[in-house]
């Protein structure tokens, strides 16, 4: 985890955005990680940004996650999904996540839809904690990492993380490519 200072994510809700830390609350017994697997490090939020947050802290791309938020329009109802994907890889948008979400168009949603909805920081939205009717689609390369570290819903901290903790999130689907090299 490069030179991050982690410490149990639940006992540092002061680097966490408020539905994460209710998310960490709540972690199920019977997760396949335990609650206090779930790290937290504080980070400059200057260096929130994927590559400058690896450049700086050595962590690998292939150890870092991304959550982007996509949405796409049915019968006039406009449909969200959480997507994460390791950082040496992009999103398929218009291919495998438009078609779990059963649209014709996806993209990425608005940023300022992205906030408000999740009640996260932009550069800092994480699968833990978004709204419970969201699909949280998980590429299968981010669950077969030992560790993978993700947004904590803040720029000023970041997550680490069991892969496998990831697929046991509520609403979250295990996709094959849902991603393609970067």
């Amino acid at each position: 985890m490069g030179t991050l200072k982690t410490e149990p994510a639940r006992t540092r809700p002061d680097l966490l955005a408020a539905p994460v830390a209710a998310a960490l609350a709540a972690w199920p017994t019977d997760a396949p990680a335990e609650v206090d697997s779930v790290l937290v490090a504080p980070i400059d939020a200057e260096l929130a940004d994927t590559a400058e947050f690896c450049a700086a802290y050595e962590v690998g791309l292939d150890e870092s996650a991304n959550c982007v938020v996509v949405a796409g329009k049915r019968e006039g109802v406009i449909r969200y999904a959480a997507c994460l994907v390791l950082a040496t890889t992009r999103v398929d948008v218009n291919g495998v996540a438009r078609r779990a979400l059963d649209v014709r168009k996806a993209s990425f949603a608005p940023m300022a839809d992205a906030v408000e909805l999740t009640g996260m920081e932009y550069g800092g939205i994480t699968p833990i904690g978004l709204p419970a009717q969201w699909p949280i689609l998980v590429d299968a390369r981010v669950v077969a990492a030992p560790y993978v570290i993700i947004g904590s819903g803040v720029r000023h901290s970041k997550i680490a993380l069991p892969g496998a903790a990831l697929a046991a999130l509520p609403n979250a689907r295990v996709v094959e490519d849902l991603a393609k090299p970067a």
